[in-house]
């Protein structure tokens, strides 16, 4: 019996022990869950639906909701970290590329809002279907798209916002489909509403595109809004009678555009203007609107079997004597969206392109082309018969291509689902598949920017591999935000490097192999290739930084230093050699950021300073060894001495190009001269050389930020004019004399054969390159002078 009991104890004993590390291991897993379970969002999901999801769950997991769970606290802040991190496209970037360890350098923070932050002020609009929310990266292509947007700026944390958001919403189904109503939330767009100029909430913008943003200075109410809003619908409302009828009707088949008449008679409600002009703007550009008073035509009313108010829709071609056989199609509804919606059904589909035809298409023309798989495309929606209209500026023909026609083109094409894709005016070499959001302006900003660019849709087919030409090719997955993000940078950078570098993009998740081949572990991955040479390129994603990077490949200015080479050339350098080095991480976000900055600091040195850095995820023995505790360490190697100090760190706050380039300035010695009264008089004034002199303050911080660049100057018209300093707070005299009323103050005393004046030239620059050239224009033309002199007085002889 004492066996039977030690025996069941030991099995309630190793149950609960299972039981136990059940429990852990699902701990371990829930603290484990990456961002986006946390939020419980796929990889795929936008800003808005992140946002959304993560008020759901600020809701419900609030501490001020769970006030006896003593893990509230905790488990808060898990989901508040994982928000922060993917709302934010540049961190979200990092994180997908390296995981949490791209974020160590990132303030991981513990301040939450209160539960009845997250219920009434955050995220005002995202559940409103009719409002646009805006993030940063949709901002450029949503009010470039040709349609007409009233953008409401906004602060989650403005009263005035919130007593106008039942309004706004109102407003937004009232005027849905003429006019694009949007919503930036400025909490959370910080950068976007500050380069737009917001600085007051809520902020209230028209935007179109070729006219200047117009603010809305007047009461917020629906009606005053709604006034404000549609003066700038451009559509037009024609008033038709017998005499121009007719007419109208006729020229329709020739324009291919047909019309939408409301006559109004006395029996039976008619349309209103404001409805009529709310027409007018939905089917701008597809369908004419006019109305007719039957009171005063009732001839033509009479003839027409028009005898109450009625709305009736003539396509282009139809015939006034056989309504029916034209196609004549008459609504009895008086509501707006209903009517649109009716007569946009009716509207012709898209061309249909034949496989046999497509190549000679494509090649004469620009085309905008939707491919479908037999059945009809649903994400073709009605709405979508408006990109003709909103694309011939840019003369791109829309059309749609069947894939089960000619399953042999789409495979070449590598499209095996449906999508749709700019081409050129090339053939079918030359084209680029869309991968952002199917809605109408988002595809009219894609096909305006494509047509333009120079981004290919790359494959195993055109892959690179072996070209002889540089090419820069996007490693990228469709689902992923920073993705999409990027390639409207790549189509901006493509347009200034035409001739000079090619741009493709290659979809891993159609190509895994080729992305394979190539090691691409995370996306967006950017590499040059340069025939046996491949760069990879780190920096953030912005047209002006991806054209730094190009321009540094093109003339490197910073030397990859490995262990053996940083012992050779920085260790083991000549005497009177300087070097500035940055030993970073790749994972480490200040060293992206700086990595631009860096290289544009190292050709602004070029010749003075050698610039180098050094990879310490690949070399971490290395750096470990040389007592580099973080990243990015910043490092200046001044001229050998017998000084105990071998390095410099820089601690500075800024770590922009200039910052960084007047830092190490200051190490290299002085070559402009310190003038004092006696040295100035007889040097300057009565010397024989040419003078550019610097008229400083020590207390003067734009003195001091000169400094360095005076001493570029030197430098640069070293051996044809002299530079030299005067301290005006020591030598005030001196100063007054040569009329200096402001520091720093630089003039050129010219040597032209007498005693220079005391007021000298005065320089209106501060740059070094600027002043440079200018000294040289004026050397230049005292040559010119003198050797015309010569002639002269030879020609006297």
């Amino acid at each position: 019996m004492e066996f039977l009991a030690s025996k069941g104890d030991y099995m309630r004993y190793f149950k609960r022990s299972l039981l136990l590390l059940l429990v852990c291991v699902i701990v371990l897993v829930c603290t484990d869950q990456d961002y986006y379970s946390l939020l419980g969002v796929s990889k795929e999901a936008s800003s808005r639906e992140i946002r959304q999801a993560f008020k759901k769950l600020a809701l419900k997991l609030h501490p001020d909701k769970n006030q006896n769970d003593p893990n509230a606290h905790d488990n808060f802040l898990k989901i508040n970290r994982a928000y922060e991190v993917l709302k934010d496209e540049d961190l979200r970037k990092k994180y997908d590329k390296y995981g949490e360890k791209g974020l160590e350098d990132q303030q991981q923070g513990g301040r939450y809002e209160s539960w009845n932050f997250y219920r009434y002020d955050f995220g005002i609009y995202d559940d409103d279907p009719e409002i646009i929310t805006l993030d940063r990266g949709e901002f450029d292509a949503a009010v470039n798209s040709g349609e007409l947007w009233f953008v409401n700026f906004y602060s989650p944390r403005c009263s005035h916002c919130h007593d106008l958001a039942p309004t706004w919403r109102e407003f937004a189904k009232e005027l849905d489909g003429v006019i694009r109503i949007g919503a930036v939330n400025c909490g959370d767009n910080r950068m976007l509403c500050r380069i737009k100029g917001i600085n007051s909430y809520p902020s209230l913008y028209v935007f179109k595109t070729g006219m200047q943003p117009v603010k809305y200075y007047g009461d917020r109410s629906k009606e005053s809004l709604k006034n404000f809003a549609m003066q700038y619908v451009t559509s037009t409302v024609t008033e038709l009678w017998a005499g121009n009828f007719v007419n109208a009707i006729e020229t329709s088949f020739a324009s291919g555009v047909g019309w939408l008449i409301t006559f109004c008679a006395e029996r039976g409600d008619c349309l209103s203007y404001q409805t009529r002009l709310k027409l007018a703007g939905m089917l701008e550009g597809l369908v004419n609107v006019g109305w007719m008073d039957c009171g005063t035509q009732g001839e033509l009313c009479d003839n027409l079997d028009v005898s109450s108010s009625t709305t009736a829709y003539f396509p282009p071609g139809a015939t006034i004597n056989n309504k029916e056989k034209g196609g004549v199609l008459f609504l009895n509804s008086l509501d707006a969206r209903e009517i649109y919606q009716e007569v946009m059904q009716h509207l012709p589909d898209f061309e249909i392109i034949s496989a046999a035809s497509l190549e000679d298409r494509l090649a004469h023309h620009r085309w905008l082309l939707f491919f479908h798989f037999g059945e009809r495309d649903k994400s073709n929606v009605q709405e979508f018969k408006k990109l003709k209209f909103l694309l011939k500026d840019e003369h791109i023909q829309v059309g749609k291509f069947d894939c089960l026609s000619s399953p042999t083109i789409c495979n070449k094409l590598y499209v095996y689902q449906p999508c749709l894709a700019v081409f050129k005016g090339k053939g079918t070499g030359d084209y680029e598949i869309h991968h952002g959001k199917k809605i109408l302006y988002d595809i009219v900003a894609f096909a305006k920017e494509s047509v333009n660019s120079h981004v290919i849709t790359l494959g195993p087919q055109n892959f690179p591999d072996k070209d002889k030409e540089p090419w820069l090719v996007d490693f990228f997955a469709p689902w992923c935000p920073p993705c999409r993000a990027l390639l409207p940078e790549l189509r901006k950078a493509s347009k200034h490097l035409y001739g000079q570098l090619k741009f493709g993009t290659l979809d891993c998740t159609v190509h895994e192999g080729l992305c394979n081949m190539h090691n691409i572990r995370a996306y967006p991955t950017t590499v040059v290739f340069n025939q046996s040479d491949v760069h990879e390129y780190e920096g953030h994603h912005s047209a002006e930084q991806i054209l730094e990077f190009i321009e540094d490949l093109r003339n490197p200015s910073v030397v990859s230093l490995t262990p053996e080479t940083f012992a050779e050339l920085v260790q083991r350098r000549k005497r009177e050699e300087i070097w500035m080095v940055d030993f970073y991480a790749p994972w480490c976000g200040p060293c992206q950021a700086l990595m631009p900055e860096w290289k544009k600091m190292a050709r602004m040195l070029n010749g003075l300073i050698s610039v180098g850095s050094v990879d310490c995820q690949k070399y971490y023995s290395f750096c470990h060894q040389e007592s580099v505790r973080g990243y990015p360490e910043i490092r200046l190697f001044p001229q050998k001495s017998n000084t105990a100090h071998h390095y410099y760190s820089y601690n500075g706050w800024h770590r922009d190009a200039y910052s960084l380039r007047g830092w190490a300035l200051g190490y290299l010695p002085q070559v402009s001269v310190d003038l004092t009264p006696q040295s100035f008089t007889e040097k300057v004034l009565n010397g024989k050389d040419h003078w550019v002199i610097d008229f400083y303050a020590p207390w003067c911080g734009p003195c001091q930020n000169f400094a360095p660049e005076f001493e570029m100057l030197a430098r640069a018209v070293k051996g044809k004019v002299k530079a030299g300093k005067v301290d005006c707070q020591a030598y005030g005299h001196t100063c007054q004399t040569a009329d200096i009323r402001a520091y720093p103050t630089v003039k050129f005393y010219p040597y032209q054969g007498t005693k220079k004046s005391v007021l000298g030239e005065y320089i209106d620059s501060r740059d070094a390159k600027g002043i440079a050239d200018l000294l040289n224009e004026k050397l230049e033309a005292m040559e010119k002078k003198e050797k015309r002199k010569k002639s002269r007085n030879k020609d006297e002889l």
